[in-house]
């Protein structure tokens, strides 16, 4: 079935035929029922070269992939991904995926702009002062940001959550239990929402006039391995925290093995509370002790940054808000107990 085919069909000109399946706001709502019901009953695929002399789009959402030599992949990024994709299904949107160094990520955003192949991108992993921000205004493609950028006062698009709230919070339930020996194990020290979380803790804590000890903060990876090393290293220092905030699940994995080794008992002798991006293969309501944990979903975040992208792409009707803040849910399990008596 082509286009000819599904206008002779349908006894409707190729043009409205087109501009139906792309969303344009001046076909009624019925006829674009119907031109979707009969292309999808008929398998119809509109042709992308086609689409793109008759609409000016691609039909495309552009990411930028850093990839280098020895970096381990982040299931917490493809997470997102599959909510960007199953939002970006929903609207026949392709995904354009440039590969590039972390150093050359800006030049390889410019190259994929340049091309003509995406309607629009999105950026992830905010730095603080982040250059590109500023890189992004100024280039005349819709683009949004998945995360923040500390630093920075410009007026961009965004979909983040509060991890400084989140984190505060957290801290402020184990002050509440009776903890003032608190450690960190976080993701890597120059991300924002890294940055924020930390800040989150320390704001906690100062708010009953106590700090949070350098030592007591690890930044790294946010895996397995390093969730364990992280935490190994924590219990045999000198004077250990009585309770640890982990920026994911995934590092609270590692850092729960290394309690366990310990001897300890989570919620006992020790407490924890890590960051639950709702990854399906890691429930922190089935560990063996249940994590207390902030929740926001990164598969939900992925649709909703498809959402606001496609909508900004087609200039639909009303706009989304410019910029969306997010607040996690503290969700208490058996991970968290009263402060172990000296």
């Amino acid at each position: 079935m082509n286009l000819k085919q599904l206008s002779h069909l349908l006894g409707l000109s190729q043009t409205t035929i087109s501009r139906a399946l792309n969303g344009y706001p001046e076909v009624n709502e019925e006829t674009r029922q119907r031109v979707l019901q009969a292309a999808k009953e008929t398998g119809y695929r509109p042709n992308r070269a086609a689409q793109r002399l008759a609409t000016g789009r691609s039909g495309s959402i552009g990411l930028v992939m850093p990839i280098a030599a020895g970096q381990y992949s982040d299931v917490h990024f493809g997470e997102f991904q599959v909510g960007l994709a199953e939002e970006a299904l929903r609207h026949d949107f392709h995904f354009v995926i440039t590969p590039a160094n972390p150093r050359d990520e800006e030049q390889a955003i410019c190259w994929m702009v340049a091309s003509g192949n995406v309607d629009g991108y999105y950026l992830a992993y905010l730095r603080e002062n982040d250059p590109r921000i500023a890189m992004a205004l100024s280039l005349d493609v819709p683009f949004i940001v998945h995360g923040r950028s500390i630093g920075i006062d410009a007026d961009y698009p965004y979909l983040d959550v509060d991890n400084l709230g989140a984190f505060r919070d957290a801290a402020r339930l184990l002050l509440d239990l009776g903890h003032t020996r608190l450690a960190l194990l976080n993701g890597p020290e120059d991300l924002d929402f890294a940055i924020r979380r930390r800040q989150g803790v320390e704001t906690a804590l100062a708010e009953r006039g106590l700090t949070l000890d350098p030592k007591n903060i690890r930044h790294m990876l946010m895996t397995d391995e390093q969730g364990h090393r992280g935490m190994v290293e924590l219990l045999e220092g000198d004077n250990p925290p009585t309770a640890v905030l982990c920026a994911s699940t995934v590092l609270a994995l590692g850092a729960v093995r290394a309690i366990m080794r310990a001897g300890l008992t989570l919620g006992r002798d020790i407490s924890l509370i890590a960051h639950d991006d709702e990854l399906p293969m890691l429930k922190p309501e089935n560990f063996t002790i249940p994590l207390t944990t902030t929740r926001s979903s990164l598969r939900a975040a992925g649709i909703r940054v498809a959402q606001r992208l496609i909508a900004e792409i087609k200039k639909s009707e009303p706009q989304p808000p410019r910029r969306e803040l997010w607040q996690a849910d503290l969700v208490v399990r058996a991970s968290t107990g009263p402060a172990p008596r000296p």
